[in-house]
């Protein structure tokens, strides 16, 4: 079985990983002392996931696996979209909690829409970089809508103000497994999956 690096120092996005692909050697960057820590300077998704990936198969001569995420709001023209992690700019990073201020500003500036006009996606571009080799791309969504008020504990982010098509629950209120079955980020890793398994890498 081939190793397979995840260009990410976070454990949860890693144990996550692990429960979507189960049963691929799969390791984050916490593995790899002196992996470079690549700025996500793109204006897409799959842009900013490939800048990783490349980075990170370079540096390792493994596979590298990478993603990019975000929310995009249907009042807000698509934004935060690709900046969505830091969308409270300097304000957000001063506060020590990001997360907390992005969701704070978000819902500032859609307080004045309309239930009906609330909707939004969560979308996640994954790839696969295998040095010397192939470059993969897919795409996964998760539409839904805005609260307006947070609710639950689980997940992160902006998962406190969204509910999925089709739920009443946010996704901050879903088990992990059952958030893996429906989000972005699940439908893009099970399709890479596939694409993994084809290039004989599982």
């Amino acid at each position: 079985m081939t190793r397979i690096v995840l260009a990410s120092h976070n454990r949860g996005k890693v144990a996550e990983l692990h429960r979507i692909l189960g049963g691929l050697d799969i390791v984050g960057l916490d593995e790899f002392p002196g992996a470079p820590d690549v700025p996500e300077t793109e204006l897409s998704f799959e842009g900013n996931a490939l800048l990783k990936a490349r980075a990170i198969a370079a540096f390792t001569g493994l596979p590298a696996v990478a993603d990019d995420s975000g929310l995009c709001v249907d009042a807000l023209n698509g934004m935060p979209g690709v900046l969505s992690a830091r969308w409270s700019g300097r304000f957000g990073a001063a506060t020590g909690d990001r997360d907390a201020a992005n969701l704070r500003l978000l819902l500032d500036q859609v307080a004045d829409v309309a239930d009906e006009q609330r909707g939004a996606a969560f979308v996640c571009a994954a790839v696969l970089v295998v040095p010397g080799g192939a470059e993969h791309c897919v795409e996964g969504r998760m539409r839904g809508a805005l609260i307006r008020e947070p609710r639950g504990t689980g997940g992160f982010g902006y998962d406190p103000i969204f509910v999925p098509d089709g739920e009443t629950r946010t996704t901050a209120e879903m088990a992990p497994q059952e958030k893996d079955a429906i989000s972005h980020r699940g439908k893009a890793f099970r399709a890479l999956a596939d694409i993994v398994a084809a290039a004989g890498l599982s």
